[in-house]
């Protein structure tokens, strides 16, 4: 690690702007830290079937590959704040109506689906947004420092937000969580419109298949940007299928784990992330790239250990690691794209990557859903788990992803 593009203190909260979005992304992470905890075990409430929730999750998954293209496209000719700030007021509606009809059990799987699609339809635009804003918010020399930051709060509240959610949905019902983010969004939506930044710099033309090959261009010059998303394309769908299907369906079904067993999981995996974030608040990643690809394949160990044995301490120690490791990446990732791709251009690039990268979750999720009712469901997350690794591992040794440095402050391109 280099000292020379290490932030003093908490340097990035010196500039306003910044100051106020990390005011209303804290209180959206606080309040929302349950919400996909309380919505798996909604879903399995109505119909005790992973199928069921695997629609769920791919109807919010397909949304989000639909639209996410023109989402960065208008991220990157709108204010990100006011793209944002829309957004909100969309989930307001789709959140609220789940949490009306799971408070007058009139849910059905069909609206659950119809619903979630709506919420990956705004989060399609949201993403672009909040990855293309944060360099426009702080200096070149804090961007590691104010992802960090950002990430320090997401993980403290999926620490407590997952232990909190199991009880609250064991014991109130998953309702009661849908409440506390609407009540945050209403918050964050007002707090954002503090956040004061110059227009879009543009010719005032809005051609979206030109600004689409804009990106395109931009995303395809880079051998190290193609090459990891083409990996997460793989890891992502094994993520959401394995952890996200499989995950739930084996806390509810085997008394080893269970759901409140399955929240402390995942908070551990917030501990890790907790703790790394700390790290990398002052100590900048030399190899942002290579070490976040090393890092991110320690997810293998928790999924490989929730289908070998899935006692509460072991898989959530191992979660614990895979959350820090999970940290290196995201951090490293971030800082990559940010130093090397024009600002204005940034939310472009950003639903590229996540268009890749998302593409074929809808796939995991049906597929694992439908894996473990026909295979035993400890043969597909051990064989997950070793076919994750190798393809983080391997994509670490990508010439230009392994060779991947930090670009000095005064060279980043805006």
């Amino acid at each position: 690690m280099t000292r020379g593009l290490a932030a003093p203190r908490l340097a990035a909260m010196g500039d306003r702007n910044f100051r106020w979005f990390f005011l209303a992304r804290a209180i959206t992470m606080i309040t929302g830290s349950m919400s996909s905890i309380a919505l798996a075990f909604a879903v399995l409430e109505i119909d005790n079937h992973p199928v069921s929730l695997s629609l769920v999750l791919t109807a919010f998954t397909v949304a989000n590959v639909v639209f996410v293209l023109f989402g960065g496209v208008v991220a990157d000719r709108l204010p990100r704040a006011l793209v944002i700030q829309a957004c909100y007021v969309l989930d307001l509606l789709s959140i609220g109506a789940i949490a009306y009809l799971l408070f007058t059990h009139t849910a059905t799987i069909p609206v659950m689906v119809a619903l979630a699609a709506v919420n990956g339809a705004s989060t399609a635009f949201v993403l672009p947004a909040m990855q293309g804003i944060i360099p426009q918010l702080t200096r070149p020399e804090t961007l590691q420092q104010a992802n960090a930051m950002l990430s320090f709060v997401r993980s403290a509240v999926t620490i407590g937000g997952p232990v909190i959610a199991g009880i609250l949905v064991t014991t109130a019902g998953p309702a009661w969580a849908m409440v506390v983010q609407l009540i945050g969004w209403l918050s964050a939506i007002p707090i954002l419109a503090m956040v004061k930044l110059p227009p879009p710099v543009g010719d005032g033309r809005f051609s979206l298949f030109a600004d689409l090959r804009i990106g395109w261009t931009e995303f395809w010059s880079r051998s190290w940007l193609y090459a990891v998303v083409l990996a997460f394309m793989i890891m992502n769908a094994i993520h959401v299928g394995a952890w996200g299907v499989v995950g739930p369906y084996i806390a509810k079904n085997d008394e080893r784990l269970g759901i409140a067993g399955w929240g402390w999981v995942v908070s551990a995996e917030g501990v890790g992330v907790l703790l790394m974030t700390l790290v990398l608040m002052w100590f900048p990643l030399r190899r942002p790239l290579r070490m976040g690809m090393i890092g991110i394949s320690l997810f293998a160990i928790p999924l490989t250990m929730l289908g070998a044995h899935p006692a509460v301490v072991l898989v959530a120690i191992a979660a614990l690691l895979a959350g820090a490791g999970a940290e290196v990446f995201s951090s490293g990732w971030s800082v990559a794209m940010m130093e090397n791709i024009p600002t204005d251009k940034l939310s472009r690039v950003s639903s590229y990557d996540m268009l890749g990268s998302f593409v074929v979750m809808p796939i995991g999720t049906l597929v694992y859903g439908w894996l473990i009712t026909r295979a035993d469901p400890a043969v597909v997350l051990v064989t997950s788990g070793i076919l994750y690794a190798v393809i983080a591992v391997g994509t670490a040794f990508v010439p230009s992803v392994w060779r991947m440095g930090r670009v000095e402050a005064a060279t980043v391109s805006h």
